[in-house]
This record gives structure tokens, C-alpha cells and sequence, in this order.
């Protein structure tokens, strides 16, 4: 993959992030309310007190709001939406498939052979009911194959992990990889580009979103926070 093909992916990245993940964060963070939690009183004094030495109403808050809009928001959003990113992907390096299943194809940099490839998020997101689901896809393109007499090896059909490292992958995801290879994070955008260094490239480029937006994300979480604190004051205490 040249350089301007590898430059159009971590733009297209940029726009995936500029477009759909930073305002959805923005919108999450604004609806949150007190009603948002299912509160546990005692955990949640205790993280507050572990967190910043205070169970107040801003450590309470704190220690609700920092996991939500830095964790379990975020991660959601990315997750929902990755298959736009992922249709962008295939277009911009034009190996977007026709087959049923398959949701890029390229020529592996390492091998050099053609790869069928079900993209996934994370090393984390897919349940065991996806397992039946990509095995049998790619029973189907081995069964076509066989059929149009395709040049296709077992190894040729992957699934490519967007991020994470292999020792982070689920046991639904191993199950997987007993049966065909699962690519994660460096080692599946290596075989993609051919270069060892896009992995990082790229998620630099994504945190580079929030600067060339000018968004202080510090100061909406801290107007967020003092909203939370006094909700919690005005009910009382946790």
C-alpha cells in the first residue's frame, strides 16, 4: 500500500472520529443525569473516598461520571458504529467485497496472498453467538470457491481485529482462530499496509481529532461534574 492510500485511511479515521464518535461522546455527556446510575451507596462512597480522600458530593460524582464518559460511553459508541469506518476502509484502499460476509479484501503484505476478511472492533466484541455466524460465512466462500475453482487456502479467510493485542483475545474469538487465523490490532494492520508503524500512526491520529476541533474536554466534564455534585446535594446524599 503506498503513502497516500495509507494517509487516506488515517484521514478517513479522522472523519469516522470527527463525524460520528466525538458527537455522540458530546451528546452522552450532556444527557447524563443523576437517574443515569444505578448507584451502589456503599461502592460509591468507597470510590470516592479511594479516588480523591473525600466521599463530598464532587468525589461522589467523580468517581460515577470518570468510568461512564471515559469508559463504557465511549467504548459503546466506538463499537456501534465501527462498520462505517470499516465500509470507508474498503472503499478507500478499493478492496471492498461482493461477498456475502466479507467485508474487505487485500493482498497480504507478509504472504502476499489474497485475504477475505471479516472485520471486528476490539478483542473483546463479539459474543459466542457471532462465532457460528463468521464460521459459516466463511464455509460459504470456501464452498463458492470449491464451486468457481478458486485459488483459496483455509489461511486465505481471516478475521481482522481492529485493535488490541492477541493476548487480549476473548475465548470466543480463540475459538475462532482454531478454526481460521484472527489478526489483532499491529499484526492485522501490517498485513493490510505493510507497514509496522500504522497501527500507532493511526491512533495517534485519532486523538489529534480532539485537538484540531478545539474541544476542552476537561471543562465540559468539570461543568458536568458540578452539575452532578449538586443534584446529588439536592436529594440529599448518597
Amino acid at each position: 500500500m503506498n503513502k497516500k492510500q495509507k494517509q487516506s485511511i488515517i484521514e478517513s479515521g479522522k472523519e469516522y472520529f470527527r463525524n460520528i464518535i466525538i458527537p455522540k461522546h458530546l451528546k452522552n455527556l450532556e444527557s447524563i443525569k443523576l437517574s443515569s446510575f444505578k448507584i451502589n451507596p456503599f461502592l460509591v462512597n468507597y470510590l470516592a473516598a479511594f479516588l480523591c480522600g473525600s466521599t463530598d458530593s464532587i468525589s461522589q460524582t467523580k468517581a460515577l461520571l470518570y468510568p461512564r464518559i471515559l469508559g463504557t460511553s465511549i467504548n459503546t459508541s466506538f463499537g456501534q458504529n465501527i462498520q462505517v469506518f470499516i465500509s470507508r476502509l474498503a472503499e478507500l484502499t478499493g478492496n471492498a467485497s461482493g461477498i456475502d460476509g466479507i467485508d474487505i479484501e487485500f493482498v497480504d503484505a507478509l504472504d502476499g496472498r489474497r485475504k477475505y476478511c471479516q472485520c471486528k472492533a476490539g478483542p473483546q466484541t463479539i459474543n459466542k453467538d457471532d462465532i457460528a455466524t463468521i464460521l459459516g460465512h466463511f464455509k460459504h466462500l470456501h464452498n463458492k470457491a470449491r464451486l468457481d475453482r478458486m485459488s483459496l487456502q483455509i489461511d486465505d479467510m481471516i478475521v481482522g481485529v481492529l485493535y488490541g493485542e492477541p493476548d487480549e483475545l476473548s475465548s470466543h474469538y480463540k475459538t475462532i482462530n482454531s478454526h481460521y487465523p484472527v489478526y489483532c490490532g499491529k499484526d492485522f494492520w501490517e498485513r493490510l499496509t505493510g507497514d509496522k508503524l500504522f497501527y500507532k500512526q493511526l491512533a495517534k491520529a485519532f486523538g489529534e481529532v480532539v485537538e484540531e476541533e478545539n474541544i476542552d474536554g476537561s471543562l465540559l466534564i468539570s461543568e458536568k461534574i458540578k452539575e452532578l455534585a449538586k443534584e446529588i446535594e439536592e436529594s440529599g446524599g448518597l
